[in-house]
């Protein structure tokens, strides 16, 4: 039976969604870890445990597994093993991205490179060491900026700034927020900062797949929440898209030049962009891209995706990864999915107003991924969400509407 290995950390959310579309298309899988699964000694083929801080030992662990357990693909879910799967799948003749394509998703500062190299990128954009003098660096940039790690995800210590003053606070803290990652975790860190200009627009977010170099638009969501700092937590995302459709062809251009320019072929893509509105002092209006990923949408988002044959996001990959036909046609319906903002720093002790959220018309499930007792720790210095609401209507406004009323209706304790 076909064969195909999963490489999930083991703090990952999509560990059942991804095993369960596996399961659908009738395939083996694998799952690769970081941590050695309980059962693992039971089912050799089952699950495997890989050094993902260590990429070229990684590859070996899996050429080896490869050896005596057949794979015909390996899929990334995240950011982190993005570059592993594609070094053993380069070794082992499977198609993918070059992990040089894979790596300047993963590095801020590269990818801002390769889209100005193409002529995509709108901002100025420098770096600052972590020893450096924030003061004398603050004198020469132009305000608002926006400073940024290098390879976290989820706005994890994203921060805009507009003054001098803001400017060496953010410094600061995301210099702090990187040095304790670094510390308490087995996380690779750069240790550098990215700044550059801050680009006035409402953004977007669009979820593709790239097939032999050409983008299929898989989903594009608006972010009706605006997103204008000083942290950049993400909330609403609601498809479709009810952007003109000149704008949304512009939008898919844009994105499927910016894949173009970083050298991804295959696999899934998560693309951010902005749209700036008409009338920039800049003179350049449209699209523009400030973040991008060679994986599918992160957390449990992909729940609020559907396609034709009740086909889920995760079924879409994989069939792509083993070279099985696709067509995508996204359901009728408009859905969405809200990510539960942490309001505070503390301790979860209690939530409630779940069932009268449920009972919301239009909501189809709500997912709390925090535990009681657990220590939640807000943007930008965490990386988490309390949880996920999702829903359908008719209408885009009307998922928007059952999301917020859903939220509103929930109350976390935390002390």
């Amino acid at each position: 039976m076909t064969r195909l290995l999963l490489l999930i950390p083991s703090t990952s959310y999509r560990v059942s969604d991804f095993v369960t579309a596996a399961h659908r298309l009738g395939i083996d899988v694998t799952v690769g870890s970081n941590q050695r699964q309980v059962l693992e000694p039971l089912n050799e083929a089952g699950s495997i445990t890989i050094e993902f801080s260590n990429p070229d030992v990684a590859v070996e662990e899996i050429k080896k597994f490869h050896n005596s357990f057949p794979i015909i693909a390996i899929v990334a879910v995240d950011d982190e093993t993005g570059t592993i799967a594609s070094k053993a799948s380069q070794k082992l003749g499977f198609k993918c991205n070059s992990p040089e394509a894979v790596m300047a998703t993963g590095n801020k500062l590269l990818l801002r490179q390769a889209l100005s190299k193409a002529d995509l990128s709108l901002t100025k954009y420098n770096t600052l060491r972590l020893d450096d003098d924030p003061i004398r660096i603050a004198r020469k940039i132009d305000f608002p900026c926006v400073l940024k790690p290098l390879n976290l995800a989820a706005s994890q210590g994203v921060i805009r700034a507009n003054t001098r003053q803001e400017f060496v606070r953010a410094f600061e803290r995301i210099k702090l927020l990187l040095l304790n990652i670094e510390k308490n975790t087995q996380k690779v860190i750069l240790p550098k900062i990215l700044i550059e200009d801050y680009i006035e627009g409402e953004e977007v977010a669009l979820e593709g797949l790239m097939i032999d170099g050409k983008l299929t638009v898989l989903a594009l969501f608006d972010k009706p929440d605006p997103l204008e700092g000083p942290y950049f937590e993400e909330t609403i995302y609601i498809t479709p898209s009810q952007k003109p459709l000149e704008t949304q062809e512009s939008i898919k251009r844009m994105a499927e030049q910016a894949a173009s320019a970083i050298g991804l072929v295959e696999g899934p893509v998560h693309i951010e962009l902005r749209v700036q509105p008409s009338g920039q002092s800049n003179n350049k209006t449209g699209p523009w891209v400030i973040d991008m990923a060679a994986r599918s949408i992160g957390g449990l988002c992909s729940r609020s995706l559907q396609f034709d044959e009740d086909l889920t996001l995760e079924d879409i990959i994989l069939r792509h990864a083993i070279n099985e036909p696709i067509e995508v046609n996204r359901e009728a319906k408009a859905s969405g999915v809200m990510m539960i903002p942490i309001p505070k720093a503390g301790t979860l002790e209690r939530i409630d107003g779940t069932l009268e959220a449920q009972a919301v018309n239009g909501i189809t499930n709500i997912t709390i991924s925090m535990t009681i007792g657990e220590k939640l720790i807000p943007l930008p210095d965490g990386n988490k969400y309390l949880g996920f609401i999702f829903a359908k209507a008719d209408q885009p406004e009307d998922v928007e509407t059952a999301l917020r009323s859903a939220h509103s209706k929930l109350s976390f304790r935390i002390s």
